[in-house]
């Protein structure tokens, strides 16, 4: 009988030391503080998209104005706002560099803005439809003169005075005409005529000839000086 009570009593699991409670104990608070957390952020995000809807729908009621720039939000907030603005029907923008600075700007449909609105937004400076017509109209007037150019060819430019009457007095009327004269190269310059390049003696008579200068050239070498 005692054998049987100890191996049951063996058997059976210890109860969990002080450490293991505590450590349980901080688990279970620390999952109800993360559940706690999640529906603070859930409730936080209904409530900011409900806050968004009325400013939309204040808007789009609102016919004096055609865009409207909000405050700079973070990545989630301005997910919910896009979404919003999609659901309504209208356009929406973000813009801003840095992610903390990030903003949205929401414009009606029929009010979208151009690219070089968004291009201005992009850069950080307030549009101006006054000066961008301005500059649209120097643009095309800019182009429209280079294509009369283009179809007027290359300018010629002729001078107002001939060089010959400026200088006149120096050169005189005739002097230019004078040395303008046509020059033709003289076609038998370093030419030798074919009868020179071409020896008509024969074998014999140019050995008999070379002979006749050797025995020349030796008796010359040969006589005596004269006293």
């Amino acid at each position: 009988m005692a054998d049987l009570l100890g191996s049951i009593l063996s058997s059976m699991e210890k109860p969990p030391s002080l450490s293991d409670q505590e450590t349980r104990r901080r688990a279970r608070e620390q999952a109800a503080r993360l559940k706690k957390l999640q529906e603070q952020e859930k409730q936080q995000k209904v409530e900011f998209r409900k806050r968004m809807e009325k400013e939309v729908s204040d808007f789009i009621q609102d016919s004096g104005q055609i865009k409207k720039k909000f405050q700079p939000m973070n990545k989630i907030e301005r997910s919910i706002l896009h979404d919003v603005v999609e659901v309504a029907g209208l356009t929406s923008f973000s813009f801003g560099d840095d992610d903390e600075c990030r903003y949205v700007m929401i414009f009606k449909k029929e009010f979208a803005p151009s690219d070089e609105e968004l291009d201005s937004y992009r850069r950080g400076e307030e549009w101006d439809p006054q000066k961008a017509e301005e500059k649209r109209k120097l643009k095309e007037l800019a182009q429209r003169q280079e294509e009369e150019a283009a179809q007027q060819g290359p300018v010629v430019v002729s001078p107002t005075s001939d060089y010959k009457d400026k200088y006149s007095h120096l050169i005189g009327k005739g002097a230019a005409k004078d040395a303008a004269h046509m020059l033709q190269a003289n076609k038998t310059y370093g030419c030798v005529p074919v009868a020179n390049k071409r020896d008509t003696r024969s074998i014999e008579e140019a050995m008999n000839e070379i002979r006749a200068k050797k025995r020349l050239r030796q008796s010359g070498e040969e006589l005596p000086p004269t006293s």
